[in-house]
């Protein structure tokens, strides 16, 4: 019998950005803390933007050009302050194999891995996201529409089965540069993300 997860969540606050105003709110699961960074008209935007975003230190923060994490985050900002809308910020990093795991997996991928060889040779599934707070934010907002910002179909289908319709997929498709090539290949062709 497994039991259910509690989650403690933060006061509102608001969050001034360079992108326009926000309001900003934490979720807590177990040791993981999570986001849900907003638009002050969010509740009355008939289907809102949402984007799930997963946490990328290396990009969000210290604007890696090895993925596309840091563009995409910043483009669902600029998007979300136009039109309305919800980011979470979902604090699984590297696919959530956690920060040291993931540089480790930086490691090989530098020997010549790609990105889903270099988590299984760690002894991780490609992909150990998972979406327990998503559904309780969703919950939290009284979302039942929405207008979701992304490539992966593996959030589509996380959506889908919170019984939440999508009105529209919005994919943010970021250029390449010669050092994603090969990782943005293998989201492609390996784990089946829109990028066309």
């Amino acid at each position: 019998m497994t039991s259910k997860i509690i989650f403690e969540k933060s006061a509102i606050a608001n969050l001034p950005s360079k992108y326009g105003h926000f309001k900003i709110r934490a979720y807590k699961e177990g040791c993981q803390e999570h986001l849900a960074v907003f638009t002050e008209n969010f509740e009355t935007v008939e289907a809102p933007l949402v984007r799930i975003h997963s946490q990328c230190l290396t990009g969000d923060t210290f604007g890696s050009i090895k993925c596309d994490c840091n563009n995409q985050l910043h483009k669902a900002l600029e998007l979300i302050a136009a039109e309305g809308g919800l980011i979470i910020y979902h604090a699984q990093e590297g696919r959530n194999i956690g920060l040291l795991n993931k540089l480790n997996a930086y490691a090989l991928q530098d020997q010549g891995r790609n990105t889903i060889e270099a988590n299984v040779e760690l002894g991780f599934a490609p992909d150990q996201r998972t979406y327990d707070v998503v559904h309780e934010i969703f919950n939290d907002f009284n979302l039942t529409k929405i207008r979701l910002l992304t490539n992966n179909p593996a959030k589509v289908l996380v959506v889908e089965e919170l019984n939440v319709e999508i009105v529209e997929r919005i994919p943010v498709i970021i250029d390449s540069n010669p050092y994603n090539e090969g990782y943005l290949k293998i989201k492609k062709e390996c784990m089946g993300h829109l990028l066309d």
